[in-house]
């Protein structure tokens, strides 16, 4: 007993000598498995979020390339930084730097880009700023997200005379002083964005002869009136408080291409009598109510400033804006269409009206006249070729309107009021509905038809109750938006002159049962929506079209037409199919789909519904819900083949347990005794005979 205690207390002894280089092994293997390796290349080393807290050391020579981004650095100091003489691009991102020496950077020379978003400049700014001067060829620098106030960031890029690319955005600047850029003066591309700037003051950027891109949105300014950067090339200030642009009138035009004046409060259509080279100009969200001469801005705005006084509450044709391409003055307060405003944008694409007060066109046709019928629209019309309306209160568009469109290919008008005209003088009117006239163009009705160039028409929301016969003839659509108009009516001849172009036709949300979604049959139609109607049965005349994506969503259909699925199984590629009542009692056609390889986009989603003698299920049809259902009297093939291998397992069983019971002990007598007829001696009574007894001879 005694010698037990004292091996186990030499055991003891062991193990707790041993314990500390059993920790020390442990603790080393968890501090390498925490200090994650930085990705290293020859000249490019990638150290993001190893929540480093210096500066990685032993990178060696000829990193041209450091990303440090994402860690926890909170200086750099000349003992912390390697040799990287040849350092290029620095990456300090979103660490907790405040202070950088001298010795540091002076171990930088050859660097151009030094990365410095979201960290904590704004402390130890002095010195910072002093080191800075120690970056002779920096050529971008982002200090942007770092609490810098206006004084802060001028000091920080004093004296850098080779930068050309500077981020200063998501600071606490209020102002730019006049010569806070001075020795900037070859910086190209400045980010002043989502600061407080509500002072710009006069020489702010006269040094920066060489600037062209210029971002000072999600500020505070109120007025430009003396905007005299000629050498710009982009110019964002959205997200402002300005009620006033003007540029200043010089012999000099200026270079701009790129002018974003969306999300502030002018009151009218901004003079730029310069901007000779301006390919791109949002004004959306804005306050302009009017684009015609004479016209006043909402009388509530008071002129602020002096240099509004000039204006007298008109708007003047942009008559050297020729090279605008993209116009956007959506989310306004326009009332009316003035086509006679646009005439002097000769290369005007893309025109965006959506969600004004607009109800009508100007009265007056672009030529002067009523109706330019008697002129050439291909010489006088505007060259717009994608137009949005939507979200405005339009009752009708005449016909010259579309005449002076004529390379209009894309126009939404979505959200409206709008009601599509009938078709006039074809062959077909006789049989359209007891030989009715047809109404002529124009009044409370807009013409669809004869547009050869429109390819892509939206009408959602506008509360058509019917379509007439041919309302699209010769007018080649390619996709045509009928969504959200309750009630719709679609005679099999609405669509005609379709047949061998659509390939895009929504009607979701209409509320249609059978009688009023008479298709005709559309050879080039490759993707439909019928969701959020009451079909009980999809349109037969939809049957022949190659259809590749079906949305039959929401309606009352108990089961997918079998011709249907027959004739798209080839070109369909996927369905959707939930909130309908299917039965989990007739899914053959969700096998039919499984089988041709189509997939169902909400299957999860979808339920079917049973009955028994006195309740009602649902259950989820990717559940496979089909055992619930009662088979049908007969032999299916499968139920026969399910039957005849039961009968083949029953009769193999029995086999074999008759062949085990003939193998046992009790039976072997069996086998070999001959049992000879004899006569007995004496009749008595019969008695029973043990099976195993015989009869020797």
């Amino acid at each position: 007993m005694l010698l037990f205690e004292h091996r186990l207390a030499e055991r003891g002894c062991l193990l707790l000598w041993l314990l500390p280089s059993v920790l020390r092994a442990q603790s080393n293997g968890e501090a390498r498995a925490r200090s994650t390796p930085c990705q290293q290349s020859p000249t490019k080393v990638s150290c993001k979020g190893l929540g480093l807290r210096k500066f990685p050391k032993e990178l060696g020579q000829g990193v041209k390339h450091l990303e440090l981004s994402n860690n926890f650095i909170q200086n750099l100091s000349g003992s912390h930084v390697p040799g990287l003489g040849q350092l290029e691009y620095l990456d300090l991102c979103f660490n907790r730097l405040e202070a950088v020496s001298a010795t540091t950077l002076a171990q930088l020379p050859q660097l151009r880009s030094l990365l410095l978003r979201s960290n904590r400049l704004d402390r130890n700014y002095l010195a910072n700023g002093r080191a800075f001067r120690l970056l002779s060829n920096i050529e971008v620098l982002d200090l942007s997200a770092n609490n810098l106030e206006s004084h802060m960031a001028g000091w920080y890029v004093r004296n850098l005379t080779t930068l050309r690319v500077l981020d200063l955005s998501g600071n606490k600047m209020t102002r730019l002083p006049a010569g806070i850029f001075w020795s900037t003066s070859r910086l190209r591309e400045l980010d002043l964005s989502d600061n407080y700037i509500v002072d710009i003051e006069e020489g702010a950027f006269e040094a920066l002869e060489e600037l062209e891109v210029v971002n000072l949105a999600l500020n505070s300014l109120h007025c430009i009136s003396g905007f005299s950067l000629a050498q710009l090339r982009v110019l964002n200030l959205s997200h402002n408080a300005l009620e006033l642009f003007a540029s200043e009138e010089g012999a000099e035009p200026y270079l701009l291409r790129v002018l974003d004046l969306s999300h502030n409060r002018l009151l009218y259509f901004p003079e730029l009598p310069g901007a000779r080279y301006l390919t791109h100009l949002n004004l959306s969200n804005n306050l302009i109510a009017s684009l015609l001469p004479g016209s006043r801005g909402p009388g509530e705005f008071a002129l602020r400033y002096e240099e509004m006084a000039r204006f007298n509450g008109t708007s003047r044709a942009p008559a050297a804006l020729a090279l605008v391409a993209d116009l956007d003055l959506s989310n306004n307060r326009l009332q009316l269409f003035p086509l006679a405003f646009f005439h002097g944008l000769g290369s005007l694409r893309s025109l965006s009206l959506a969600r004004n007060c607009l109800q009508d066109v100007a009265g007056e046709s672009p030529a002067g006249g009523t109706e330019p019928s008697d002129r050439s629209p291909e010489r006088a019309g505007l060259p717009v070729r994608w137009l949005d309306l939507r979200g405005n209160a339009i009752r009708v568009l005449p016909r010259w309107f579309f005449d002076s469109l004529p390379q209009l290919e894309r126009i939404d008008l979505g959200s409206n009021s709008l009601q599509p005209c009938e078709s006039p003088g074809s062959d077909w009117g006789g049989s359209w509905g007891g030989g009715s006239r047809v109404p002529a163009p124009g009044g409370s009705c807009t013409p669809f038809y004869n547009l050869p160039r429109l390819k892509h028409l939206s009408l959602r929301k506008n509360n058509i109750t019917r379509l007439h016969p041919y309302t699209f003839n010769q007018t080649s659509l390619l996709s045509l938006d009928l969504s959200g108009n309750e009630g719709l009516f679609v005679s099999k001849e609405a669509l005609g002159g379709l047949e061998f172009s659509l390939q895009k036709l929504s009607l979701r949300g209409n509320q249609m049962d059978n009688s009023k979604a008479e298709l005709p049959c559309l050879d080039t139609l490759k993707v439909l929506d019928l969701s959020g109607n009451n079909l009980s049965l999809l349109p037969t005349g939809l049957f022949c079209s190659p259809l590749e994506s079906l949305d039959v969503r929401h309606n009352n259909l108990l089961t997918l037409d079998r011709p249907a699925l027959a004739s798209w199984s080839r070109s369909l590629k996927d369905v959707s199919v939930a909130g309908n009542p299917f039965s989990c009692c007739s899914l053959a056609w969700l096998d039919t789909l499984q089988a041709a390889g189509v997939g169902v986009r909400d299957l999860d989603e979808a339920l079917c519904a049973y009955r028994d003698e006195s309740r009602n299920f649902s259950a989820k049809i990717a559940s496979s819900p089909r055992w619930l259902c009662p088979r049908p009297e007969g032999t299916s093939p499968l139920a026969l083949l399910v039957v005849m291998m039961g009968l083949f397992l029953l009769s193999s069983g029995a086999c074999c347990l008759l062949r085990r019971r003939q193998k046992s002990p009790g039976f072997a007598g069996l086998q070999s005794n001959r049992v000879f007829p004899h006569r007995p001696e004496k009749e008595e009574p019969a008695e029973a005979k043990p099976a195993d007894s015989v009869t020797k001879v």
